[in-house]
């Protein structure tokens, strides 16, 4: 029996969640990084393979905010570039990660700037 670790876990769950969400041009993977430092996410058209939009927590203006603040307005920046590039729509990919706490924040954000998902 071999021993799984956390990122080995979230690799399998990740993976397992890729082989069914596809991105496409008219509704992109909103697809989230989560760091112990911060929060990261892009709009990916995964059929030619194009990040539409990204927004992260090394952006200036986000570096002094506590981290659900931090993930909560990446998710704004986000739905806000989302807008100006012209998508409406996405498929939310937790890259793995439960849908809790940070992550959940940061899909608050997008759906409040006006991402629907």
């Amino acid at each position: 029996m071999s021993i799984q670790t956390k990122p080995t876990k979230r690799l399998r769950r990740r993976r397992r969640v890729r082989a069914k969400v596809r991105g496409t041009a008219e509704r992109p993977r909103l697809s989230v990084f989560r760091s112990n430092r911060g929060m990261a996410c892009q709009l990916i058209d995964d059929e030619r393979g194009h990040t539409l939009a990204a927004a992260s927590w090394t952006e200036d203006e986000l570096r002094d905010l506590q981290r659900a603040d931090q993930a909560k307005r990446v998710g704004q920046l986000i739905g806000e570039r989302a807008k100006a590039a012209g998508v409406e729509t996405c498929v939310f990919d937790r890259g793995g990660y439960r849908y809790h706490g940070h992550v959940k924040a940061l899909a608050e954000g997008a759906r409040e700037a006006g991402l629907v998902f």
